[in-house]
């Protein structure tokens, strides 16, 4: 039992430290991409279009990772759409989260006719399909980046909600609570101080991956030129380009695949591992 214990924990270890690893490289690369991207991302140069990256034959030096059809250099504009990536996965993860789980808190720990209400509301919300019901959002408000991060918590606040909601319920029947209600704590202060610390875990769990939601949907919406700017880098909007030229540059379209995959990977992966190193049974 030990040696499972164990083994679990070692894998959870392996996942935090491979996961974070990706997700501190890659969010400096964001941050720092005005300065060591070499190219403006937006230059185009089609006496260079299409230059393959540099483990091919053809390649040019000065294009480490190619050029597009327009001559615009592909390692530049992923660097830039990771910093839109990364700007839309903390403020919509951090939005959905104290949305969702200020509701879940209130909803799990008050119960009657406030966990009734927002029950409900939850269930309404949730049968509205969360892509096309995204579309309609970004559809109506119009595109821009507050519109995609608006459209994330609108969508995605629920299953904070449902989660933190269960969480609560299940603190509240713990015996510390009811200590504290004897000690004469009032019961929002009994919310704040004694149920919260102990959500927080499952909301932190949650955040991550909320965040790899968020830079999905974001890449989904751009893809449908429905992000920001057409002009400005997206993944999204780099694998819609290189799709209509995917057999004569593919590097267009994989690349920036795969910046999407490993980063939405890790977000996943890091949230399992946090998981797993909160379990108390694991520890």
């Amino acid at each position: 039992m030990l040696d499972g214990r164990g083994a679990v924990r070692r894998r959870a270890g392996a996942r935090l430290w491979l996961s974070a690893g990706w997700l501190i490289v890659a969010v400096g690369a964001a941050l720092l991409a005005p300065w060591i991207a070499p190219h403006d991302p937006l230059a185009q140069d089609l006496f260079a279009g299409r230059l393959p990256p540099f483990w091919v034959a053809g390649a040019d030096p000065a294009y480490p990772l190619g050029t597009d059809s327009l001559g615009r250099d592909v390692l530049s504009r992923i660097l830039h759409g990771g910093r839109v990536a990364f700007l839309v996965a903390v403020i919509a993860g951090l939005a959905t989260a104290l949305l969702g789980g200020a509701l879940g808190l209130l909803a799990g720990f008050f119960r009657g006719w406030v966990d009734m209400v927002i029950s409900r509301l939850i269930d309404i919300w949730m049968a509205f399909p969360p892509v096309l019901f995204s579309i309609l959002l970004i559809a109506v408000i119009g595109p821009g980046l507050w519109s995609i991060v608006i459209a994330i918590v609108v969508i995605d606040w629920t299953r904070f909600a449902r989660v933190v909601r269960a969480e609560a319920m299940g603190q509240g029947a713990m015996d510390y609570v009811a200590s504290a209600r004897v000690a004469g704590r009032g019961r929002f202060s009994t919310l704040v101080v004694e149920i919260l610390p102990n959500v927080l875990p499952t909301i932190v769990v949650l955040l991550t991956l909320e965040m790899g939601i968020a830079v999905i949907v974001e890449a989904i919406l751009s893809f449908v030129n429905l992000s920001i700017s057409t002009d400005s880098p997206t993944w999204g909007g780099m694998i819609a380009e290189g799709r209509t030229s995917v057999h004569q540059a593919w590097w267009v379209l994989v690349l920036p695949l795969i910046a999407l995959f490993l980063t939405v990977l890790a977000f996943s992966q890091l949230g399992e591992g946090l998981k797993d190193r909160f379990d108390p049974v694991l520890r």
